[in-house]
């Protein structure tokens, strides 16, 4: 039986018991999204590697405390950027955010976004530094607020917004930058 062959419900039960095979159907199941989320908030894919393999242990030693009130999914993803969060030096909002945001010369059309790959557009986000990228993530593409974002990050909700709005110009910077190489490529 493969893990595809299971309903959440069964993988959360059967993880519940300690069963290894259910454990297995979890991480061969939700592993890779849960490796894409890491690297949204990591630097690199070994520190990624590191992040998914703790989140998944204290998703196998707290899967008591899933109550099953939202997503199975969205529980498991929380506990991992919790990690992910808790593993990063908190240096960065004196080392990499201090400086100005990029300057956009012009605004970003939406066709820009477009003829990117995902990829590129990973890519974007995950040049920004880290403290903006944090932000961008967690306020951005998970959804919280600022204040939720504020207390993950120990900073203040102004300080929070105000590295949104900086991501957000660095991104669009970023983008529009890469169109004009695009331009040049073929």
């Amino acid at each position: 039986m493969s893990s595809q062959d299971l309903t959440t419900a069964a993988i959360v039960e059967g993880c519940r018991r300690g069963d290894r095979l259910y454990q297995k159907a979890l991480v061969d199941r939700f592993s890779p999204q849960l490796f894409a989320v890491a690297l949204r908030y990591v630097p690199d894919r070994g520190y990624a590697k590191d992040v998914l393999q703790d989140s998944l242990i204290k998703i196998f030693t707290r899967i008591d405390q899933f109550k099953g009130t939202g997503s199975f999914e969205g529980w498991m993803t929380r506990l991992l950027i919790n990690t992910a969060l808790s593993r990063l030096d908190r240096n960065w909002v004196k080392q990499e955010c201090s400086g100005e945001a990029l300057a956009v010369s012009h605004p970003v059309s939406p066709c820009i976004v477009d003829q990117l790959a995902t990829e590129d557009i990973m890519a974007c986000i995950a040049s920004l530094p880290e403290g903006y990228r944090q932000v961008f993530n967690l306020y951005g593409v998970e959804g919280f607020s600022h204040r939720e974002v504020a207390g993950m990050l120990g900073m203040k909700e102004v300080t929070c917004r105000s590295y949104y709005s900086r991501a957000r110009r660095m991104l669009q910077a970023l983008l529009a930058h890469h169109k004009i190489d695009l331009r040049y490529a073929g």
